[in-house]
């Protein structure tokens, strides 16, 4: 893990608190950043993130990475998901800006969905700009959508 970029994010709403591993990864060696929106209808920028930084307020209230800390790009980003297909793709809190983020990030990480298996759905009709996740992780296990990655 050690020099690897990971993206996670701050909990809101009951999503899984991903805080100790992000503490644990961190305490590893590896880089860990948290996205925020410094642009509206914009990707996210990842800032980094250790134990220590002094979070500010950002969009939603969401504790965020002050603006002078290091942006980087995630190799691997972890989303939460509020529903989740077999397909891979996410449905967030609206505004798109997960797979706004993932369009436009070259090479493009490796993507996690984090969630519950009870938010499982059978379809959100996916739009063209939708982008699927690689992986969904959940309390039942790993779903990895059936076209691989």
């Amino acid at each position: 893990m050690r020099g690897r970029v990971f993206s996670g994010y701050w909990p809101i709403k009951g999503e899984p608190d991903l805080r100790p591993l992000l503490a644990a990864l961190d305490a590893e060696g590896a880089l860990v950043a948290l996205p925020l929106v410094e642009v509206k209808a914009a990707p996210l920028v990842f800032r980094r993130w250790t134990r220590k930084t002094r979070m500010v307020r950002g969009d939603w209230n969401i504790p965020v990475p002050p603006p002078e800390v290091e942006a980087v790009t995630p190799e691997i980003a972890l989303a939460p998901v509020v529903g989740w297909t077999a397909e891979g793709f996410r449905l967030g809190y609206g505004g798109g800006y997960f797979d706004r983020t993932l369009a436009a990030l070259l090479p493009r990480p490796f993507t996690i969905g984090i969630g519950f298996q009870s938010a499982r759905l059978s379809t959100i009709y996916p739009q063209p700009h939708d982008i699927a996740l690689d992986a969904v992780v959940t309390e039942a296990g790993i779903a990895v959508p059936p076209y691989g990655t």
